[in-house]
C-alpha cells in the first residue's frame, strides 16, 4: 500500500509538473527563447526578435529610460521648483510613453496583453511613488517580480523539476522525458541555476541602493542589468537547448 501511495504521489507530481511545463513553455513560445528555438543558429536577427524586435525593445527601455533622464536633470537643479518638479514630471513620462505603446499595439491588433501588463506595472509603481513621496519606490515592484521570479527558480531545482528544462523541453518537442537522462537532468538545474543567479544579483546590487536612496543609481542599474543581461542568458539557453537537442541533418529528415 505504502508503495502505491508512493507511486501515485510520484505521478500525481510528474503531472502537475508536465501542465505546469506546458503553460510555462506555451508563455514563453511567443518570446525569449521560444522566439529563438527554431532557428537553426543563434543570429543577430534571431537574438534581436527574441528581445521582441524594436517595438519591444522600445516599450522595455524607454520607461525607465525616460523615468531617469528627467529625475536626473531636474534634481541636478538646485532650484525648489525643480526638485518638486522632479517626480511627478519624470514618473508622468514614464506612464505616457507606456500608454503610447499600448494604443499601439490596441491599434494594431498585436499582442495586447503584454502591453496592458506592461502598462499597468508602469502605472503601479508611479501610483506607490507619488503615495509615498519617495521617487525610488518606483522600482519596488522590480524587485518583488525578481524576487518571485527567482524563488521559483529555487523551488524548481530544490523540488527536481527545474523550470528551463520544462520550458526547454516542451518547446523542443520532449516534454519531461529529459528528466530519465542524468546528464540532462543536470544541464537543466545548472541553466535553471544561471537564471536565479540574474535574479539574485539583481536584488544584490540593487536593493542597498534602494535602501541607501540613491534613486539615479539605481535607475542606471536596472537599465544595464535589464536587456544585457537578459538578452545574453536567453542566448546561452538556446545555445544549451541546441547542445541538448540538435537539429536533425537533412538525411534523417527524409528517414
Amino acid at each position: 500500500m505504502a508503495e502505491r501511495d508512493e507511486s501515485d504521489a510520484e505521478r500525481g507530481e510528474a503531472t502537475a509538473a508536465a501542465g505546469l511545463g506546458k503553460a510555462i513553455a506555451q508563455a514563453a513560445s511567443g518570446g525569449g527563447i521560444g522566439a529563438i528555438a527554431g532557428g537553426d543558429a543563434p543570429t543577430g536577427r534571431a537574438l534581436f526578435d527574441a528581445m521582441g524586435g524594436a517595438r519591444g525593445l522600445c516599450e522595455t527601455i524607454l520607461p525607465g529610460l525616460l523615468f531617469l533622464v528627467p529625475f536626473t536633470v531636474l534634481t541636478s537643479v538646485h532650484e525648489p521648483w525643480a526638485q518638486q518638479l522632479a517626480m511627478p514630471v519624470s514618473l508622468g513620462a514614464s506612464v505616457l510613453v507606456a500608454v503610447v505603446f499600448t494604443l499601439i499595439r490596441i491599434f494594431t491588433k498585436t499582442q495586447v496583453t503584454q502591453a496592458v501588463a506592461g502598462l499597468i506595472g508602469v502605472a503601479a509603481s508611479a501610483i506607490l511613488a507619488l503615495i509615498t513621496g519617495n521617487a525610488a519606490n518606483n522600482f519596488l515592484l522590480g524587485f518583488f517580480i525578481d524576487a518571485g521570479y527567482g524563488a521559483a527558480m529555487l523551488v524548481s531545482m530544490l523540488v527536481g523539476w527545474p523550470l528551463l528544462g520544462l520550458v526547454i523541453g516542451y518547446l523542443m518537442g520532449d516534454g519531461v522525458a529529459w528528466r530519465a537522462s542524468a546528464s540532462k537532468r543536470r544541464v537543466m538545474q545548472v541553466l535553471t541555476a544561471c537564471w536565479l543567479a540574474l535574479f539574485a544579483a539583481r536584488l544584490a546590487v540593487q536593493l542597498p541602493l534602494y535602501f541607501a536612496g540613491l534613486t539615479v543609481a539605481l535607475g542606471f542599474t536596472k537599465l544595464l542589468m535589464g536587456v544585457p543581461l537578459y538578452a545574453t542568458l536567453v542566448l546561452v539557453s538556446w545555445l544549451v537547448a541546441r547542445a541538448v537537442y540538435p537539429p536533425k541533418s537533412a538525411q534523417e529528415s527524409d528517414e
